[in-house]
């Protein structure tokens, strides 16, 4: 009696946790604000702080893996530079300098589906658009003839990784609050007025998700 008890409890279980394991959504789709702190690794230009927004598409494979997609946008941003005596500027330099930040991103992402929150963890590449260094150019350099050692207009367009994670916190079976995703964004783009390849920048991100496609 006890061996068929134990049995029968065991079956059970293994079922629940079958079908505790089947339960999640074939996609999420996410909608946010985000929040990106710039490092442009210069003396004279320190971060800047962007505000944008955008959203995410995940594909999920099981119960734990998805395929993420993650796009993301921030507005223009207008910034002073009053820049002393250098080798990349001989006579200095000031102007003001406009600029915007576009990230397109892929890749895996890792969450735990528990009853009240799902965290998760992701790793994504891809790559990054912004006009402020060609802006930076137009509006600094060209305008004095050999003021400005840099004589070609940098590309707009650089690799972009992003690292982090966050936490969903389901209200429904369709939709989660995401109260915080938190990143080290890292851009390459090639900045020539410093010589530096590399941005390593912080990223915050908060909003809904909703979800579809349930196996359940």
């Amino acid at each position: 009696m006890k061996i068929k008890t134990v049995l029968i409890f065991g079956a059970i279980l293994l079922l629940g946790m079958v079908a505790w394991a089947q339960e999640f959504p074939r996609a999420e789709v996410g909608f946010d604000y985000t929040y990106a702190r710039y490092a442009p690794s210069a003396p004279y230009s320190k971060g800047h702080s962007l505000n944008g927004g955008g959203g995410s598409a995940t594909l999920n494979i099981n119960d734990y893996l998805g395929i993420k997609m993650d796009l993301q946008g921030y507005g223009s941003n207008l910034t002073g530079f009053n820049i002393a005596p250098n080798p990349t500027f001989p006579l200095g330099a000031s102007g003001n300098v406009q600029g915007n930040l576009f990230t397109y991103l892929f890749g895996p992402q890792v969450k735990v589906r528990t009853p009240k929150v799902h965290p998760f963890v992701h790793l994504l590449f891809g790559g990054a658009h912004t006009n402020v260094y060609g802006n930076a150019f137009t509006t600094i350099c060209q305008p004095i003839v050999g003021g400005c050692a840099v004589s070609k207009k940098p590309a707009a367009d650089a690799f972009a990784m992003a690292f982090g994670g966050g936490i969903d916190i389901p209200i429904h079976r369709h939709v989660s609050i995401r109260p915080a995703e938190l990143d080290y964004l890292l851009t390459r783009f090639d900045n020539p007025f410093t010589g530096h390849k590399n941005q390593n920048n912080f990223r915050y991100s908060a909003g809904l998700v909703f979800t579809l496609g349930h196996s359940y």
